[in-house]
């Protein structure tokens, strides 16, 4: 799923298995060097962990394009929150 300049994929945890969610950041080089890449990667975690959708258990691997780096803080929370919210919607 894409919101913004965030990218999810979402794998669903086993049936026996994690209550927790696992989320991954995935950050690539063609976004700038590495003191960008690590301001992206802070900034996305922040977002995840202010947003207003909670996570269900199960894997997440974000990616970002290098608009994160500069959009507004409060725009990355609500990107993090449509794609959360599209996902549970998909895998219900």
């Amino acid at each position: 799923m894409r919101s913004g300049p965030l990218r999810v994929r979402y794998l669903a945890a086993p049936a026996s298995g994690a209550t927790a969610a696992s989320v991954g950041y995935a950050i690539g080089k063609r976004n700038g060097g590495a003191v960008v890449r690590n301001r992206i990667r802070r900034r996305i975690r922040a977002a995840v962990s202010q947003a207003s959708t909670p996570l269900t258990s199960g894997f997440y691997l974000i990616s970002a394009d290098s608009s994160a780096a500069t959009v507004p803080f409060d725009e990355l929370v609500t990107s993090v929150d449509n794609v959360v919210m599209s996902l549970e919607s998909t895998h219900r």
